[in-house]
């Protein structure tokens, strides 16, 4: 089975980013707005339970984080997607590390980027369209991110929650 690990910004940042994925984004009905927090990867029943216990307790060394939404972005020339740039913390930064400890499979193929999809696989007009509109429109948004999610993949491409993690930053 796929599993991935996403934390989920308040309702009130979800409607901003939703207003532009529901006509750009085509994952807008597969998951809701999120942080990647590690990408997707496979794991059988066997497995499942280490992996709880292990986020479980990466849950206790990592306190809450501050997300603060300061642009849109684009990942251009790689792909054509457009985010909200999420402003990378120690909190987040160390989260993500130990999300990718030896345990975990390591450090990702690409360098961490926290961020939030608004657009995704546009063509080269409409991304340099859309880009310019949203630059304008801009982006300022503050919270807390108290707790992450381990997902899981369902055979519809969509993707729902396993299990949550409160962030407690109790056993450092």
């Amino acid at each position: 089975m796929k599993y991935g690990i996403a934390a989920f910004p308040s309702k009130e940042l979800q409607d901003i980013a939703n207003a532009y994925r529901k006509r750009y984004d085509p994952h807008y009905e597969l998951i809701t707005p999120h942080i990647t927090l590690k990408d997707e990867f496979e794991a059988d029943s066997s497995e499942i339970k280490a992996i709880v216990d292990e986020l479980a307790k990466i849950a206790k060394r990592n306190k809450p984080f501050k997300l603060h939404a300061t642009s849109v972005r684009s990942f251009s020339p790689v792909t054509n997607t457009l985010y909200y740039k999420v402003e990378p913390t120690e909190e987040i930064i160390a989260l993500h590390e130990e999300l990718h400890s030896d345990f975990f499979g390591g450090m990702p193929k690409h360098s961490f980027v926290p961020h939030i999809t608004i657009a995704q696989k546009l063509s080269d007009s409409e991304h340099s369209d859309i880009f310019g509109q949203l630059k304008m429109a801009g982006i300022d948004h503050e919270e807390t991110i108290d707790r992450f999610h381990l997902l899981y993949k369902l055979d519809d491409g969509s993707w729902t929650v396993y299990d949550t993690f409160r962030l407690t930053g109790d056993e450092q």
